[in-house]
């Protein structure tokens, strides 16, 4: 199927050309206008977006200086920079319309021209026209992405004395080229910390690129960390740049960093010392300018003594360390996090949720919160979709004792449903099948303990 292209627009004061170009055009146009003053530009390209603008060089009769055609392709890039002109031109305004390109005109074609000639030349224009809006769409999502890192600190909260302290630190750190090593178990925010150190750094408009060392095996990790060149192994059907070079100019964050297999390590160590990275199957370094920061769950000290992680990469790698305490050292941030996913999820899933009940918070508190932040996140995601009520409810949350005995709670991992149900079917025998006392119990209205009854057939 042929290429089409997008909408045209023609300026030129003669008539015939006008209508040879349309007549041939539209064959090959989603849309083809035309106009023979120029004067009404701008009221044009307020009303239409144009893909491609055909604009004669002069407009006044027995004038061949060109000045008109430079007025308006000022005009032109002046309402619309991404728009692309192409210039008619006579065989003798050939040098003129070669200045006219350097000052911003995508190609020009001669008149009288071949009507192959004229498609082959917009057809490369429009080739121009979708680069450029591409550039544009990325352009306004990393402005996009950079306006939502500059609000700091957004899901990063906390009051205690131990984040206030975290916070600190990457205040200080921020702004060097330091390399950072980031310390804390799973779902304590580790990577919230990353984006942070790159939003307060002046590499904050560059790119901030994550690689989770856990999810790469050790086959692809060299290939997806430094790039490889066409054949160097058999899937390799092109050049393609690794994590590093794309990353160069911003921040690198090597996520589970203690995954990196061994014999990796001494090339990434190689790496940082001599800020250049060579593909797989090249022996051309090129060189990379990145600012690292690693993570880990496990500390590398104990991987360096299991003989797992070089202890010289180690030194390389956490110029400055951040440890992340984990929930259960700093529960007086939970009822913050508590209200801050609150009216996230009361949104995501229209319910009108005024609060937490203090009995919830309580048990909140209470818990060990073994998934940290991220746990906490989810179980406030499952209590909002559960809840009948105008405040979560302890019963939202499914806490069963996690020891005979013990006020320690739990969350119990299973299918949402069957838990539910397993819950009510203990209630009800607890209390010899007392829909009020099993309701009380449960923390809900009897209202909404006979919609689950209903719901689930008990």
């Amino acid at each position: 199927m042929e290429e089409r292209l997008g909408k045209i627009l023609i300026v030129d004061d003669d008539e015939d050309v006008l209508t040879a170009a349309r007549l041939f055009l539209k064959q090959h146009s989603a849309l083809v206008h035309s106009e023979r003053d120029p004067a009404l530009l701008p009221g044009l390209l307020r009303n239409e977006t144009y893909d491609i603008i055909l604009l004669d060089m002069n407009f006044t009769r027995d004038v061949s200086s060109g000045t008109e055609g430079f007025f308006w392709l000022d005009r032109i890039l002046e309402i619309d920079p991404s728009s692309v002109v192409v210039l008619i031109t006579a065989y003798g305004d050939v040098e003129m319309a070669v200045r006219a390109i350097k000052a911003g005109a995508a190609d020009f074609i001669l008149k009288p021209w071949q009507n192959e000639r004229l498609l082959a030349t917009l057809m490369a224009a429009m080739a121009i026209r979708r680069s450029r809006l591409e550039v544009e769409h990325l352009r306004s999502r990393q402005q996009l992405l950079s306006s939502d890192l500059d609000q700091g600190f957004q899901e990063f909260i906390g009051s205690s004395r131990a984040m206030q302290g975290v916070f600190g630190t990457i205040q200080k750190v921020a702004r060097t080229d330091a390399n950072v090593l980031i310390l804390g178990e799973n779902g304590t925010g580790k990577e919230l910390v990353a984006r942070e150190l790159h939003r307060q750094s002046d590499r904050a408009k560059e790119v901030f690129f994550s690689v989770d060392m856990g999810a790469l095996s050790e086959t692809l990790a060299e290939s997806e960390l430094f790039g490889h060149v066409k054949g160097a192994f058999t899937d390799a059907r092109e050049d393609r740049p690794g994590r590093f070079e794309i990353a160069s100019g911003g921040t690198l964050f090597l996520d589970e960093v203690g995954n990196l297999p061994l014999s990796l390590q001494a090339k990434l160590l190689t790496v940082l010392q001599n800020r250049e990275v060579t593909r797989v199957g090249s022996n051309k370094p090129r060189p990379i300018d990145i600012r690292l920061i690693s993570a880990t769950n496990v500390p590398l000290n104990i991987l360096v003594e299991q003989k797992s992680f070089r202890p010289d990469l180690l030194y390389r790698i956490n110029t400055v360390e951040i440890s992340l305490p984990p929930l259960r050292e700093r529960v007086e941030d939970i009822p913050l996090l508590v209200d801050h996913f609150l009216p996230v999820y009361s949104r995501k899933y229209q319910k009108s949720l005024s609060g937490v009940a203090p009995a919830t918070m309580r048990k909140l508190v209470k818990y060990r919160w073994p998934g940290n932040v991220r746990e906490l996140q989810h179980a406030v995601e499952r209590a909002v979709i559960m809840s009948d009520s105008r405040s979560l409810q302890p019963s939202d949350f499914f806490f069963t004792p996690h020891a005979p005995g013990s006020d320690t709670l739990t969350i119990e991992r299973y299918n949402l449903e069957e838990v539910e149900k397993s819950v009510i079917r203990k209630a009800l025998s607890k209390h010899h099948g007392n829909v009020s006392q099993a309701a009380h119990e449960l923390g809900l209205t009897r209202a909404a303990l006979y919609r689950r009854l209903e719901k689930y057939a008990l």
